[in-house]
């Protein structure tokens, strides 16, 4: 249980105005609102379930039917805000853009591994592999590819570059310490920022091209890039 509320995070866009983050619907047809009492309601996340007891109230408005995202949240004892920016309910724990923070192990299959040592085997003399062993959840492994001098780890929400060049060289950067000792810098040669450091004899460097991912979030995954045996 505790593991889980410290990674579940679930998102509800909503379509309508919420008052005081609580999933309540307010309008000019509030009448036509007809309201249910089910308290035998229950709720599973990743195969656990939940028995919410008399908590959960869903209300039906136009044949949709919506549970209070508070009650959720409480059963789960996890926090709720809303983010009126994105109109989003955060349930769980997040970090930045409603986020999460927590790192999940990236299960590369046997295609997918013979793919990043090919791609490594093409270098002379850079022919070890390397590759991250974890990923911010959310994230999904797509491709492996080379260019002139190194080979590029495609990811759902970011990428993983690895050559013997420093790219960092002829930008200002901002010095970061991971959290496993190595020392790295920020710099962004255009409008994507890049965290780039020394890994044994070549360098790496990891971006989220969308965006969708936070450096604090990128500095986690860092620390997680490996041999692949």
């Amino acid at each position: 249980m505790k593991q889980l509320r410290k990674s579940m995070v679930a998102v509800a866009v909503l379509g309508m105005t919420l008052t005081g983050a609580v999933g309540v619907y307010a309008g000019a047809n509030l009448e036509k609102i007809s309201a249910y009492l089910n308290h035998s309601i229950g709720i599973k996340v990743e195969g656990t379930a939940y028995n919410t007891g008399g908590k959960l109230t869903p209300i039906t408005y136009k044949n949709t039917t919506y549970l209070p995202v508070r009650a959720i949240a409480d059963v789960l004892n996890v926090p709720v805000q809303y983010d009126a920016k994105n109109n989003q309910v955060l349930i769980g724990s997040h970090s930045g853009n409603g986020q999460t923070s927590e790192l999940t192990t990236v299960k590369y299959s046997d295609a997918q591994l013979k793919e990043i040592k090919s791609a490594f085997a093409k270098f002379d003399g850079f022919t070890t592999p390397y590759a991250p062993n974890q990923m911010i959840q959310g994230d999904v492994y797509q491709k492996t590819g080379t260019s002139e001098d190194g080979v590029n780890m495609v990811f759902k929400h970011m990428t993983v570059y690895i050559s013997p060049r420093d790219y960092s060289h002829g930008y200002d950067s901002t010095p970061v310490t991971l959290s496993n000792g190595t020392k790295a810098k920020w710099y962004t040669p255009d409008d994507t920022a890049m965290l780039g450091f020394q890994f044994h004899d070549r360098f790496v460097t990891i971006s989220s091209p969308d965006h969708s991912l936070s450096k604090a979030q990128l500095e986690k995954v860092a620390v997680s890039v490996a041999q692949v045996k």
